[in-house]
């Protein structure tokens, strides 16, 4: 569970990186089922950034009973959401993002509430939580963020190269005055942050790929309006804390 210290940085801030959650053998198997034909290369669609690059993203709504569903109902992930939430959540959506050495792309400045308040969502009381599957480094695109920008409230977002992002006259404002931060990370530690925190990654030229799983949650409270959005707002029902090794057949499970 989260520390207080690390929910009141999470507040000021707009993230926290919690290192440790998951251990290497479960990262080592949450790799292989991102690498073997399955659910990832299913779902797995190209948004090239603005100078072309390759930035894969696979993508599903449904939290599934198999080893990412695992994790998406993880309590070592859903009750700190709960905790920085502060009431019950559901699963939004659940992603891998597969940014391959020396070819993958940048994700431009962006807030995630800038892409799902289009699907109806009122307020961004909305969470995602990545999970490095690789070491995620300066020198291999790891995530930046800007401190503090959560509590900028949401900007407009358009098109930049084939993807969202907010407007980057704006941002290079903002991060004049917040600056920006690398989440630098190891494997198996979760970096959570809010829906308005400004977030990016540059295009990963070095010999190491780096992927990551994230999880997004939204509040019960802010189910959206006329019937659109991700999930099923229903309140999670958490899966058992050895349940990756379950679902692998790993001794010890």
């Amino acid at each position: 569970m989260l520390s207080f210290d690390q929910v009141q940085a999470f507040d000021r801030d707009g993230y926290v990186l919690v290192p440790d959650v998951f251990s290497a053998q479960e990262i080592e198997i949450l790799l292989s089922h991102v690498t073997k034909d399955g659910k990832v290369a299913k779902h797995t669609g190209n948004m090239p950034d603005a100078a072309g690059r390759s930035s894969k993203l696979a993508l599903w709504m449904d939290a599934g009973d198999d080893v990412f569903g695992a994790v998406s109902t993880s309590p070592r992930i859903v009750n700190n959401v709960r905790m920085l939430m502060r009431e019950e959540i559901y699963h939004w959506h659940s992603k891998v993002m597969l940014k391959e050495a020396k070819v993958g792309g940048a994700w431009e400045w962006h807030q995630d509430y800038g892409y799902w308040y289009k699907d109806g969502c009122l307020y961004p009381r909305m969470i995602s939580c990545m999970i490095a599957l690789d070491p995620a480094t300066k020198a291999n695109g790891c995530l930046k963020v800007i401190p503090g920008s959560h509590l900028l409230g949401r900007f407009e977002h358009g098109v930049v190269g084939n993807q969202a992002g907010a407007d980057q006259a704006r941002v290079q404002a903002v991060i004049e005055r917040l600056g920006e931060h690398y989440c630098e990370a190891p494997a198996g530690s979760a970096l959570f942050f809010h829906g308005n925190t400004f977030h990016a990654s540059e295009a990963n030229l070095s010999d190491k790929h780096r992927r990551a799983y994230i999880c997004c949650y939204n509040a019960l409270s802010n189910v959206p309006y006329g019937g659109k959005g991700h999930g099923k707002p229903e309140p999670i029902r958490e899966s058992p804390d050895d349940a990756i090794l379950r679902y692998a057949g790993a001794p010890g499970a």
